[in-house]
């Protein structure tokens, strides 16, 4: 067995919180009012560890996958064995040029052009300049930034930063890549292109940690996943074995019709989704005790409005118990956009027709915002759903993999 390139023992990270500092601006005016000396004084630190006794080995060649709710520990630990961060206890080995995408443009310095930017990030990695220069004409080509590869990125939009980006990250020649969630930024176009070029990089036998929500990506590119919660390591294994039971650990806390203030969300909190609701119908609306295939499905949202939102999409999706996307829709692909004042609330209906899922449990997933700008609200886990086999559904009892019962004739003929 070859050896480990990667080798943490015992990492952790411990962190200190003001609490004065973290009340928001508004508390924070109140208080000075109230007691203008008090505002002066400094907040209570609170310690909270990040990240608790983390040990790991990745050996050459390996794509290891980290998954876990936001706030698991995921991006501290890639902080650390970027040396980005120093741990508060443990310590890391590593054995390679480490090419590092943590946020958007991580190393990138404002003032300085794309083409000086990715020299720099290319001599960083120790690379020579004709070893840069060999690759330079393929990572522009990929980041589509011909025509502004000579301007200087700070007046380079969010998906320009992104694609420039990840192009360097994966081109140069690192023997270990850090990406984070590098497939959730940029339109669908360009997440399917770096989809690719993730699979070119470990199909080459180069060591991937890769952190992201998207599981369908991590079932296809990675060998070993690990599942992290609370900082800590909680279980490890194959692909698909990892991302069934994260999805089965979040059956508990979501259900159709519930109270969604308390889920784990993402978003600047302008408005927020408060119920979803799931009633499975028959062709010509009649309620349904259980979702069958071929049924539609009625899922009504609310949502109150924190602060005016104006041209925002409300999408619907729906996951596998893998975590494979099987249905997205929105508003958008109708036409529709949803402007709201402050105080107003919002309920949006989506009716599905002849949903052909076979039998199993399903996750809904809501979100709220405007494509490329912002996030206002994400529930990753807003609910679920069963769907039921029934008389109509099969006629055998063989079970076939896929997640789609397609309607289809089947002719033989033997000649």
């Amino acid at each position: 067995m070859t050896p480990p390139v990667i080798r943490g023992e015992a990492l952790g990270k411990e962190y200190r919180r003001n609490e004065a500092a973290e009340e928001g601006l508004r508390h924070a005016l109140q208080r000075a009012l109230k007691s203008p000396l008090s505002f002066l004084k400094k907040g209570r630190l609170e310690k909270f560890w990040a990240l608790k006794d983390v040990s790991l080995e990745v050996r050459e060649g390996e794509v290891l996958g980290l998954i876990g709710r936001n706030g698991a520990g995921k991006t501290t630990l890639l902080k650390i064995l970027s040396r980005i961060t120093q741990p508060t206890t443990g310590w890391a080995e590593i054995h390679g040029r480490i090419g590092s995408l943590l946020e958007v443009g991580t190393g990138f310095h404002p003032e300085l052009t794309g083409r000086e930017n990715t020299f720099l990030s290319g001599a960083i990695l120790g690379m020579s300049k004709r070893e840069i220069a060999s690759k330079f004409d393929e990572i522009v080509a990929f980041a589509e930034l011909e025509k502004f590869i000579d301007t200087p990125v700070k007046h380079y939009s969010s998906g320009m930063y992104v694609r420039l980006a990840f192009a360097v990250a994966a081109h140069l020649q690192a023997e270990i890549l850090l990406v984070d969630e590098v497939l959730a930024v940029g339109d669908i176009r360009f997440q399917k292109k770096c989809l690719g070029k993730m699979g070119d990089v470990a199909r080459a036998g180069r060591t991937v940690i890769l952190v992201s929500h998207n599981l369908a990506a991590i079932s296809v590119l990675s060998t070993r996943v690990l599942m992290m919660k609370d900082g800590s390591i909680q279980s490890e294994g194959s692909p698909s074995e990892i991302t069934t039971q994260y999805y089965a650990e979040s059956l508990d806390s979501v259900a159709s019709g519930a109270d969604l203030s308390l889920l784990v969300r993402q978003g600047n909190g302008k408005a927020v989704f408060t119920s979803l609701s799931i009633k499975p119908l028959t062709a010509e609306g009649e309620p349904l005790q259980v979702a069958q295939p071929g049924c539609d499905l009625s899922i009504e949202v609310d949502l109150i409005c924190r602060a005016e939102i104006a041209d925002a999409n409300v999408a619907l999706i729906i996951n596998d118990a893998s975590g494979i996307r099987v249905i997205d829709t929105n508003m958008a692909q109708k036409g529709k956009y949803l402007t709201a004042h402050a105080g107003n609330h919002v309920r949006s209906r989506f009716l599905l027709h002849d949903v052909l899922l076979k039998p199993g449990k399903y996750f809904v997933e809501l979100w709220l915002g405007r494509h490329m700008t912002e996030t206002i609200d994400h529930l990753e886990h807003a609910g679920t759903f069963d769907v039921m086999e029934h008389a109509d559904s099969t006629e055998t009892h063989i079970d076939f993999p896929g997640v789609y019962l397609c309607r289809f004739e089947e002719t033989t003929q033997i000649s």
